[in-house]
This record gives C-alpha cells, sequence and structure tokens, in this order.
C-alpha cells in the first residue's frame, strides 16, 4: 500500500516534459491575441506597415515617382485604377503612401535604436552607481528634458549640414535625404533618450537592492558585470515598452518636420510632405490629405496599442489587470 501510495505521490509531482520551442511560441502568441486583442491588432498593423517598408513594390500599384509625371491624370479622385486618387502631379497618391511608409518606419526605429541604448546606458549607470554621478547626470537631463523639441531638431537638420560624417555616409549610402533622416533621427533620439533614462534610472534603482546583486558584490564581480548581467535583465521589460510606444512618437515628429518643409525633401514620398502639398488642394480634393492622415493615425495608434499591450504582459504589476 505504501509503495502504490509513493508512486502515485511521485506521479503527481513529478517534472513534466518541457513542450517544444514553437508550440510555446504558439501557445504565448494565442494568449496575447485573446487576452490583448487591442494590441494583437496593433501588431498586424506594425507588421504589415514593416512589410510595406520592406518592399513597398510589392504592394505598390505603380511608379511613386514617375518620369515624365503624368500631368493629364492630375487631382483625380479615387478610382479603380488609383485607389486614393492621384496628386497635383498625376502621381498616385496610394503608391506614394505606401513608399512613405519606408521613410517613418527607417526614422521610427533608429530613433527606437538611438535612445533606447542612450537611455539603458544613462539610466542604468546613473541609478546603479548614485551619488554624485546620479546628481550630475540628472542635472544634465533636466537640461535636455527642458529644450522645445521640435525647435531643437529643425536646428540641427538646417545647421550640421556635415553630419553624419563622409566615411558613414559612405558605408550607410546615404543619399541627401538619406543624410536629412540619419541627422533628424539622431537628434530625436538623443532627445527621446533623456527622458527614457529616467523610468530606467528608477527600475535599476529598484533592482540594484536585490539580494543577488548584493552576492554578486561579495563574491568580487566588478560593476560592469552585475549592470550587465543582473541589472540590465531586470529593466529590460521597461526598455522594450518604453521603445515600442516611441516609435509612434518619432513618426508622428517626423511627419511634423516633413509638414513644416524641414524633413526630407521631394520626390521622397513621406507622409508629412503629402499634407503639406494637400493644403492649397484641401477644400476641393480632400483625399489629398485624408488618406496620408490616416496612414499617420494608423502608424501611431498600433504601435501605441502594442506597446500598451506589451507593458500590461510584461510588467509584473499590471499583468491580468486589464
Amino acid at each position: 500500500m505504501a509503495s502504490s501510495t509513493d508512486a502515485l505521490v511521485l506521479e503527481q509531482y513529478a517534472l513534466r516534459r518541457e513542450k517544444p520551442f514553437h508550440e510555446r511560441i504558439r501557445a504565448g502568441l494565442w494568449r496575447f491575441i485573446t487576452k490583448k486583442p487591442l494590441g494583437a491588432f496593433g501588431g498586424f498593423i506594425v507588421i504589415m506597415f514593416l512589410l510595406m517598408a520592406i518592399a513597398p513594390a510589392i504592394f505598390a500599384t505603380h511608379d511613386p515617382n514617375p518620369s515624365p509625371p503624368p500631368i493629364l491624370e492630375r487631382l483625380q479622385g479615387p478610382s479603380a485604377e488609383h485607389w486614393f486618387g492621384t496628386d497635383q502631379f498625376g502621381r498616385d497618391v496610394y503608391s506614394r503612401i505606401i513608399y512613405g511608409a519606408r521613410t517613418s518606419m527607417v526614422i521610427g526605429f533608429l530613433v527606437v535604436f538611438v535612445s533606447a541604448s542612450l537611455a539603458s546606458v544613462i539610466g542604468t549607470t546613473s541609478g546603479y552607481f548614485g551619488g554624485w554621478f546620479d546628481i550630475i547626470a540628472q542635472r544634465v537631463v533636466d537640461v535636455g528634458i527642458a529644450l522645445p523639441g521640435l525647435i531643437f531638431i529643425i536646428l540641427v537638420v538646417t545647421t550640421l549640414t556635415q553630419f553624419p560624417p563622409q566615411f558613414i555616409s559612405d558605408i550607410l549610402h546615404l543619399n541627401p535625404s538619406g543624410e536629412v533622416v540619419f541627422r533628424i533621427a539622431v537628434a530625436l533620439g538623443v532627445l527621446v533618450s533623456l527622458g527614457s533614462s529616467r523610468v530606467i534610472r528608477g527600475s535599476a534603482i529598484s533592482a540594484k537592492q536585490n539580494v543577488y546583486v548584493e552576492a554578486a558584490r561579495v563574491v568580487g564581480a566588478t560593476d560592469f558585470r552585475i549592470m550587465v548581467k543582473h541589472i540590465f535583465p531586470n529593466v529590460f521589460a521597461v526598455v522594450l515598452v518604453s521603445a515600442s510606444i516611441q516609435v509612434g512618437g518619432a513618426i508622428l515628429t517626423e511627419s511634423s518636420l516633413s509638414f513644416l518643409g524641414y524633413g526630407v525633401q521631394p520626390p521622397t514620398p513621406s507622409w508629412g510632405r503629402m499634407l503639406n502639398e494637400a493644403r492649397e488642394q484641401l477644400t476641393r480634393h480632400p483625399h489629398l490629405a485624408v488618406f496620408p492622415g490616416l496612414a499617420i493615425f494608423l502608424a501611431v495608434y498600433s504601435f501605441n496599442m502594442l506597446g500598451d499591450a506589451l507593458r500590461d504582459v510584461l510588467d509584473p504589476r499590471l499583468r491580468g489587470s486589464r
């Protein structure tokens, strides 16, 4: 009797075989879709925009910059031939929106890369070391946050004409429009990183209080190793969520700069510049502004919804709250 009881106990508490990696990924995705439908919808829209940016020719129906431009087809409304109509030069609005997604996605993700990298370094080191280093770093952050963002970026784009250096332009094969995109992304990434570093700093201070950090310090681990192995993994979720939300803000800022004439220069398609060019025709041909505006709205909305859902899933304090 005792042996059979022991066998039942062992069977009940025995370690179960771990599911294959692909099954765990599929189960996690399905759980995310069912629990966070708005986040899943945002993720689907983000994937579509990324595909448009990677391979716009698959989605576009016309050349975004035909030469010579078909002037006879100018300012046509939506039709079977031109789904979103044509602009003042006869160019297909739908195809230009598709190709404009590349500009917006490149700037959005480059901004996130720059801001996440800088914010992680500033926030983690400031929160871990504390003391005079933390005081100086946070005063620099205060100055950066106080700067008017849009004016600062316009100043950078218009004055730093020799940035990036020629060797970087050669490596990345940047044309003049690409150099403008690079300057916008770096300037915006630096500004955004300052605010994000505050959040990461708070998480780093909290992670520094954990017992395993003290244990690592006792056994002789260096500060660099502790930050990389023990502090940063604890703040990575904060970095990821912050980055996913910042993409939408970066796209909106790029559109604002292009609308003001300081962004990507023609004939490169850009959603903000398309809105700028539609101002004079807004009352007679509203489709010129409606469809680029919808593209900006969908891009910002989808990244915000995805970021909000990721925050709820990755933050233990919010998990299951909504």
